[in-house]
């Protein structure tokens, strides 16, 4: 089936108006053959003649539909019915078959270019539409080219939603947009016999230099949240350090302990030197040979209980 492509872009796929009729044409072969036969046995002329216009009526008389098909019959230029699919038959001169039906579904491409969005933002678009027919007789009757008027309605709707459509949503709420576009367009095709099935936007591209500064506002939207956290760490910092010192106001020992623990942990590193002010050295009393005996035994002691505990 062929493809067909107009020059916006919208591709539909078209049945044909026209089919050969192999069935037909076989038989009617085989009827003239067998009347010059008879011709060539009793060399009537007449009965050649009569022999070969009724091949000829038989090869127009019988027509085929494929199962997916269905034929519009119309006698004197009116709707008859609807034949097929398999084999049917006409009368000649008087029935014509104008138009066959494709009744599977069917794929539209279509797009809508430098389209402009409700914040005034060209963009290109492509979709895909399925439909089928469900009454040929409506197809038919009730439209010129109804492959070429569902693309064009399809193309309408599109660009119709975008232009209600802000960028942001066009972005991240396809699914929506899906379901409107179907809505739209079957209301506008159901009058001609054909229902939509779905509609999917396939890409959305939008100009070089708007996605640049998309992808800056991105970067710099990421840096002002980590600066964010960043800040709320070190408010709960603060705040733990607070409650650390009111713990240690109302305990020395414990500062003092803490203090010892600290120098430790530095001691215990290998050619580690610890500056320490004299402040601290008064303040936890190091200043002097007790001091200092006094540190190097708790050392010790914790270092004993460290390996007694390994």
């Amino acid at each position: 089936m062929p493809v067909v492509r107009n020059p916006n872009g919208v591709e539909f796929y078209s049945a044909p108006d026209i089919k050969f009729n192999a069935l037909g044409f076989a038989v009617g072969l085989i009827v003239i053959a067998l009347f010059v036969l008879f011709f060539m046995v009793t060399g009537s002329f007449t009965v050649l003649i009569a022999g070969v216009i009724l091949g000829l009526l038989l090869m127009w008389a019988i027509r085929v539909a494929d199962q997916w098909e269905k034929a519009v019959v119309l006698r004197l230029g009116k709707f008859l019915r609807l034949a097929g699919p398999g084999p049917f038959f006409i009368i000649p001169i008087i029935d014509t078959v104008p138009v066959w039906i494709d009744m599977r579904v069917k794929l539209t491409v279509f797009r809508a270019e430098q389209t402009l969005t409700k914040d005034t933002v060209p963009v290109d678009v492509d979709a895909v539409l399925f439909w089928l027919v469900v009454d040929a007789k409506k197809a038919a009757l009730s439209v010129e080219r109804y492959n070429d008027a569902v693309a064009w309605a399809a193309q309408t709707a599109l660009r119709d939603v975008i232009g209600r459509t802000h960028l942001a949503e066009l972005l991240s709420e396809r699914e929506k947009l899906d379901l409107e576009l179907k809505k739209i367009i079957d209301e506008k095709t159901e009058p001609w016999g054909i229902s939509v099935q779905s509609v999917e936007i396939r890409d959305i591209v939008i100009p070089q230099a708007l996605q640049d500064a998309m992808s800056r506002q991105a970067q710099a939207e990421r840096e002002r949240q980590a600066r964010i956290i960043l800040g709320e760490a070190e408010v709960q910092i603060a705040n733990k350090f607070v409650e650390a010192a009111k713990a240690y106001s109302e305990n020395p020992t414990a500062l003092h302990l803490r203090a010892m623990n600290m120098l430790y942990e530095g001691l215990k590193e290998k050619g580690a030197l610890i500056v320490v002010p004299s402040s601290a050295v008064d303040t936890m009393g190091l200043g002097g040979i007790t001091g200092l005996s006094s540190l190097a035994a708790t050392v010790k002691n914790v270092g004993d209980k460290k390996e007694e505990a390994k």
